[in-house]
């Protein structure tokens, strides 16, 4: 079995739950945060609409600069309904999964890079920067948005298991 096909129930079972959290956003909630220091919850759930976007940055190319020095930073609008949010993640997720299912193993262990303004913050294996970087990265983002779905009192999905929300999956 490839790496793509190892890799892809995994990566469809983490969307599909994603996407079960995500829609549970309510439009008048987009600018709610739970602290001064935290992101609005519209904020959160473009970051967790846009990081799967991320998989055609690393399977497509061999680096990405957040700044590069000689052009714009990389940077996302947030969204500012549950609607435009949900279509970005579906689009993106689509993308996503097109790449993981064509790439090959070699491409899967070539190195990919990560600098912010020409200045490395890591080098890893694509197959690596996938699981870690993005899948990871979702989980933990997600986790960190049912919180803020708790807070105000909106249902928590059923994620891996039964939430106190939904007793049954």
């Amino acid at each position: 079995m490839s790496i793509s096909a190892s890799l892809l129930p995994e990566f469809d079972l983490e969307m599909s739950n994603t996407r079960k959290a995500l829609e549970r956003i309510p439009d008048d909630k987009i600018s709610w945060k739970p602290h001064e220091k935290s992101w609005e919850m519209g904020g959160l759930a473009t970051h967790l609409a846009n990081l799967p976007s991320w998989t055609v940055y690393t399977l497509k190319r061999d680096s990405l600069d957040l700044a590069p020095p000689s052009g714009e930073s990389f940077r996302v609008e947030p969204k500012n309904s549950r609607e435009a949010i949900l279509d970005d993640f579906d689009k993106n997720v689509a993308a996503a999964r097109a790449a993981i299912a064509e790439a090959s193993d070699e491409e899967m262990l070539k190195p990919w890079t990560l600098l912010k303004g020409g200045v490395t913050l890591m080098t890893l294996p694509k197959i690596a920067v996938l699981r870690g970087f993005v899948m990871n990265h979702i989980i933990h983002h997600r986790g960190q948005f049912t919180v803020y779905l708790r807070l105000n009192d909106i249902p928590v999905p059923s994620i891996y298991g039964p939430s106190a929300d939904e007793g049954a999956m």
